[in-house]
């Protein structure tokens, strides 16, 4: 052991030669870390609570002198290098949490060590506090060299706000030092908040993390400026390099890797779990008046409480159009390759987006006041079709997914896609002529029928959301239409009907969603009931779904021959749109972390009826009601329930299987009525057409559809069911596992966490 007082030992780790983030990896390999724990832990002790009191120091005097500016460099890279290993370590997880008898204080006597911090608050507040430091992080608000230094302590740092936006009007000179040294703090930062990665997940969610905890509380007196600093600095990026051209080619942009390392230091900060959402309140005084003080106190995190509470209209611009932009930027890419600087943070971007409307309802609603939502819409698309085929990039999927089953539980949503959609952003998907809608749900079937294996969990949730909009969609294309049957005709084969206890869930969404359509937008519809007559085989082979065991037999049988989970056929591929590319599988050797299941669409969403005067009304779930396993099907009686239970039940053999009664259970519950009924009255009014004029012209047909109606023919309309998201333990955890995983595989250069032995998910390769 090395003594603590033995200054020019300790010294030389922090001397002042310039190294670099890299040099320190490189110098200080992992197995000599581990030794070190192992073998002197005394040394590693001594060795972290010196780098931290150097910081402290540094906090304190403002760090005037080049020399201290480097020391701090250096004590910040070296911290980053080593916490990993001791978070990895279970005996040494209470270490930062310790206080260090006579450390940090120049041991002057006992009475001090009563009130010592422990070594990781005084660590998060150096950090908050160097974030704010003039000539170093920040510009210097002096007017000549005779003025003296600005005070670190009486510092307003509200003032130094790093980039113009919310409740900031200032954009300070961009200084590449500065957007370097902020950058090199927020990456200890993200470092100390990572002891999340070390912990197994739990089932619940609940664990709060006590360096996020500590930094977003009230102890820290920079959190609003540097709230505003990380959103600001995010929303206000612009790769494209002040809007011209293949400006990027010409300058080096230092900015981006600020950009990402605040992206990801943000969405850390707001990994709170809104579904239990019980915390203490906090003084209103801190917030500026960007913040809305009329809602009630939020969190005690400040981060997720000021999050919640910007509510400007101006202030949701900045926000929408900055995340917009860079959401937009690889489809950018892919019609002016190179001109733009292609941004490699779009998950981050995508989790940010989702804590926004999920903690911000006026976000929300403004987001979908105007059809500035497509501008987000339009990317997820483009993310969703573009990793389908990608293993390594199922949370990617799941996110984009989660963000539209939010946003399509609002009216709004379903109305603004009716948008006309004009931008041709090259993608791998039939070429149409439509609306938003239409490319939602034709990016959708080409999901459904050409992705992974690994996303057939999603299917519900796909559905879900068409189920959701379908009742204010004006008009499909002809594609979207055909598009809507062969899912219909895939998923009620009897062998996918009757080969996994859930499957018949896909057909009660489908025939859902044209009910909507026929019932509520007929009119403008044509094309969607033309496609249904002239595949009304399917409507009346489900209506006459053989329930004897032998025809579940046959089925099953045929089922073995026929791998495919869905034929393309029967469907009408289509040209792709030009200058698409097909959506790649993952490169073998891929890296990716496990990501922890899902809850099922019952869990993920609550119903509510939709009032005649357009107001939702929760529906209470009774304990029938729901619909995915482990609960029965809409309306059963729980006699029924146990049997099917128990016909559920693995057999012999470990696999599930069918019985009579259990097809019974459901097909009695097809909501086919209104379809039958459209059918027997065009249905025949079609034929004579098509005899009496000779017709094989389908113009001819859509025109007659077009002028007809089913006013007074069809059934009484149903209430109109949306399936809203609602936050749950489940999710809050699935969102922690997702995050840290792209910030672990993100990092690589320094690899932070690489090869250290994280517990909260597990590396794989593809």
């Amino acid at each position: 052991p090395v003594e603590a007082t033995d200054d020019a030992f300790w010294d030389q780790f922090w001397a002042d030669t310039a190294t670099s983030v890299q040099d320190v990896f490189a110098l200080v390999p992992a197995a000599e870390i581990r030794a070190v724990r192992e073998e002197s832990p005394s040394n590693l002790a001594t060795l972290c609570y010196k780098a931290v009191e150097k910081l402290v120091q540094g906090a304190e005097s403002g760090c005037h002198s080049e020399k201290e500016k480097q020391v701090v460099l250096n004590c910040s890279r070296l911290l980053t290098r080593v916490l990993p290993y001791i978070f990895e370590d279970p005996d040494w997880r209470g270490f930062f949490w310790s206080t260090v008898p006579g450390a940090g204080r120049g041991g002057q006597g006992e009475e001090e060590d009563e009130n010592a911090r422990p070594l990781a608050e005084s660590l998060l507040l150096a950090i908050a506090d160097l974030l704010f430091c003039p000539d170093f992080t920040v510009q210097s608000h002096r007017r000549s060299m005779v003025d003296s230094a600005e005070d670190v302590h009486s510092l307003d740092s509200c003032e130094y706000i790093w980039e113009a936006g919310v409740g900031f009007a200032h954009s300070p000179q961009p200084n590449y030092v500065h957007d370097m040294n902020r950058m090199e703090l927020l990456k200890l930062l993200l470092t100390c908040f990572s002891e999340a990665m070390y912990l197994p997940p739990a089932p619940e969610g609940g664990s709060t993390n006590p360096w996020v905890q500590f930094f977003c509380s009230t102890e820290n007196r920079h959190a609003l400026p540097l709230f505003t600093s990380l959103l600001n600095t995010v929303c206000a990026y612009d790769p494209v390099g002040y809007g011209i051209p293949y400006n990027h080619l010409l300058f080096s942009d230092y900015r981006e890797p600020l950009v990402e390392e605040a992206a990801q230091v943000l969405i850390v900060t707001l990994d709170h779990d809104s579904a239990t959402n019980t915390s203490p309140t906090v003084d209103g005084t801190t917030t500026g008046t960007a913040m809305d003080d009329a809602d009630p106190p939020g969190p005690e995190n400040l981060f997720v409480n000021y999050l919640s509470r910007i509510h400007r209209e101006e202030d949701f611009q900045f926000i929408l159009k900055g995340i917009a932009r860079l959401l937009s930027n690889p489809l950018l890419q892919t019609y002016l390759p190179n001109s733009t600087k292609k941004i490699q943070f779009h998950q981050e971007l995508l989790v940010l987006f989702w804590k926004l409307c999920d903690f911000n309802k006026k976000f929300l609603f403004f987001v979908l006041k105007s059809s500035d939502v497509l501008d987000i819409l339009v990317p997820i698309l483009y993310f969703l079709n573009d990793a389908r085929a990608d293993q390594s990039r199922v949370g990617l999927m799941h996110i984009g997914v989660f963000i539209l089953l939010l946003l399509s539980g609002e009216r709004n949503f379903g109305v603004r896609l009716n948008k006309p959609y004009s931008v041709r952003v090259p993608m791998d998907i039939p070429v149409f002529t439509g609306t938003h809608a239409d490319l939602l749900i034709v990016v959708f079937h080409k999901i459904i029928t050409s992705g992974h294996q690994r996303l057939q969990p999603l299917f519900d949730c796909l559905l879900t959301i068409v189920v959701n909009v379908s009742p204010y969609l004006k008009s499909l294309s002809m594609v979207t239409a055909n598009k809507l049957l062969h899912l219909l005709e895939a998923f009620s084969t009897t062998w996918f009907l009757f080969s996994a206890a859930q499957n018949h869930h896909l057909v009660f969404f489908l025939l859902e969603v044209f009910n909507n359509i026929i019932q509520y937008q007929f009119d403008g519809n044509s094309n969607l009931v033309y496609a249904i007559i002239r595949k009304r085989s399917v409507f009346h082979q489900l209506a006459n779904l053989p329930t004897d065991l032998p025809a579940i037999h046959k089925a099953l049988q045929r089922r073995r021959r026929t791998p495919e989970p869905l034929s393309r056929t029967g469907s009408q591929e289509g040209a792709s749109m030009e200058g698409s590319r097909p959506a790649a599988p993952a490169e073998p050797g891929t890296l990716k972390t496990s990501l922890v299941a899902t809850p099922g669409i019952d869990k993920l969403t609550e119903k509510s009826q939709v009032s005649e005067d357009g107001t939702l009304r929760s529906l209470e779930p009774e304990p029938q009601q729901s619909l995915a396993e482990g609960s029965p099907a809409k309306g059963e009686s729980s006699q029924a329930w146990r049997e099917q239970r128990r016909l559920s039940s693995p057999s012999a053999s470990g696999q599930w299987s069918p019985t009579p009664d259990w097809v019974l259970s459901w097909k009695s519950k097809l909501p086919l009525q209104t379809i039958m009924r459209l059918l027997q009255v065009l249905v025949p009014q079609v034929e004579k057409i098509c005899i009496d004029k000779g017709l094989t012209d389908e113009s001819e047909i859509l025109r007659f559809l077009q002028h007809g109606t089913l006013v007074g023919l069809l059934p009484v309309p149903h209430p109109i069911l949306i399936r809203k998201y609602q936050a749950n333990s489940g999710t809050a955890m699935w969102f922690r596992t997702y995050m840290w995983g792209v910030i672990y595989l993100r990092n690589v250069d320094p690899p932070i966490w690489y090869d250290t032995d994280v517990k909260l998910f597990e590396i794989q390769r593809v």
